[in-house]
This record gives C-alpha cells, structure tokens and sequence, in this order.
C-alpha cells in the first residue's frame, strides 16, 4: 500500500521522536562494536499476523545510517504465518543493533493493530457493515494506527477533532439540545458531515427531523437498534458504537446498521511478536 504525501511526513516525525527518545546522547552499547564491522540480519515474525510498518521501519534505518539497506519480503497487508522472515537488512552491524528496537517496536504495534483489524473484518465479511475505528489510538500514532486499521480490511472514522462533527452527550447539553447542536453544526461548517450520538428512539427521531447526515446508536439493545433501522428507512446513516465486542459484533451488523465504531481496533491491539537475528 503506498503512503500520500501527508503520511509520509508523519512518518518521518515518528521516527524522528522515537529515535530521540531512544537514542538519546548516544548508543552507548553499540558503541562497543567496531565501526567498520559490517553484518547482514535478518528480522522474522514468531507468530502469525497481518504485517504493517514498512514505511516506519524503512525510515527508522535511513534515519540512524542512510548506507543500510533493507531487502523486504511481504508488503503491509500480508498475512504471515510464523517463523517467516519479513526483511533481510545489512550494513554497519552498530548502525543495525541501534535502529533494531525503534524499527520493531513500530511494526510490532502497527502489525499488531492491523491483525486485530482483519480480525473484526473476517468476521463481518458476509454482511453489509462498514467497520470504524476510532480516536483511542496511541497518543503520537493516530494516524500511523489509523493505517494500519485499513491495512487489515476495516476503515477510519474522523481522524481527529477537525475534520468531523460528532456531537456526544455533553455537546448536546452544552448547546441546548439535539436540533439546537446540528443546527450550530451545519452553519459553522457547511458541507462538514455532523454526527450525533443519541441514547432513545425519541433522541432518534430528533436527530432525523434536524437533518443529522450520520446518528450513532450509543448501547442500543439488539431490539432496539433493529427498530431504529426500520424506522429510518435509509433517510440518515445509523453508526452503532458502544461495548462492541467479537460476541456482540455479528449480532449487531445483522440488524442492518450501516457503520459500527470499535474502540478496540487500536486501544486493545497485542503487539506481534518479532525478534532480529544477525546470520
């Protein structure tokens, strides 16, 4: 999968923090190891996963030693299974020891986020709902997590507070009420999709009647949310989102809503486990 202009950048300032806070004033470790010693590694994966991180790891050697070269043998995306080599690396064996744990951490994290992604999209693949993630992402990783999400079959919500409304219990407080918050909404950024959570079926209705392009069903019973989607009959988007789990999320995308948000997709992400070895 290949990175727009925007990502690229944020990858370099990723990598660029992660190796400040690792590095430091210096590799004090690797600095042990003759400078002119080269070595070739390869970096493998103990478990099976979908993999995702190139850009992240590519930018990490060019970082700590331009001359290093890298050898890949799977895209983002692919499922591996265990024992498999993902990259050959060689160069400064110094230069490799001090990029090795900055360039894994983030595939580690990323694979882990886009294997829990796929996870989720496998088993929905049979229905017609669009998987979301959401802003529960790694503080400095929103958008590397957020690709990682689509790397593993499901898609992105709002990236952030900008680019979206979405209008929760206490906006609505706040502002005076549902139809009084979408009205504000639409004036304050006309042709900005405006979301609103609602808790009723008369919350619902609200929602509707203020011209809402999207409403989340916040904890809607199965019952319930079967109920708003005959009600709405395709005039609004309808997002179900609260306590979504691998024994709820079926369940939920066979009642017909159109998104489910998961807070899961990158808050509850297992790094893979991956480990480099010089040959």
């Amino acid at each position: 999968m290949s990175l727009d202009s925007a990502l690229q950048a944020i990858v370099k300032k990723n990598v660029r923090t992660a190796l400040e806070e690792d590095i430091g004033s210096g590799d004090i470790t690797a600095s042990l190891i003759p400078g002119r010693q080269q070595a070739t590694a390869q970096v493998i994966t103990r478990q099976q996963a979908v993999i995702c991180g190139i850009a992240w790891v590519d930018e990490v050697f060019r970082q700590v030693d331009p001359d290093l070269s890298i050898e890949w043998q799977v895209k983002d995306g692919d499922k591996v299974t265990a024992n498999q080599v993902l990259f050959t690396c060689t160069g400064s064996a110094s230069s490799l020891l001090t990029a090795e744990r900055c360039a894994l951490n983030f595939m580690q994290t990323l694979s882990g986020t886009a294997t829990i992604s796929q996870f989720y999209a496998d088993m929905v693949a049979g229905t017609q709902v669009t998987l979301l993630d959401t802003r529960k992402t790694i503080p400095g990783l929103r958008s590397a997590q957020k690709y990682a999400v689509t790397c593993g079959g499901c898609h992105n919500h709002r990236i952030g507070l900008f680019d979206a409304f979405l209008i929760k219990e206490n906006h609505i407080m706040a502002c005076g009420g549902i139809a009084e918050s979408v009205r504000a909404a639409h004036k304050l950024a006309p042709g900005k999709k405006v979301e609103i959570e609602v808790e009723t079926m008369k919350q619902l209705e609200q929602a509707v009647a203020a011209e809402a392009d999207i409403v989340m069903l916040d904890n809607f019973s199965f019952e319930m949310m079967h109920e708003a989607v005959k009600w709405v009959d395709s005039r609004v988007k309808l997002e179900a989102s609260g306590n979504i789990s691998d024994a709820t999320l079926v369940a939920t995308a066979e009642t017909g809503v159109d998104y489910i948000s998961i807070g899961a997709l990158t808050k509850h992400c297992q790094a893979v486990d991956l480990s480099m070895r010089f040959v």
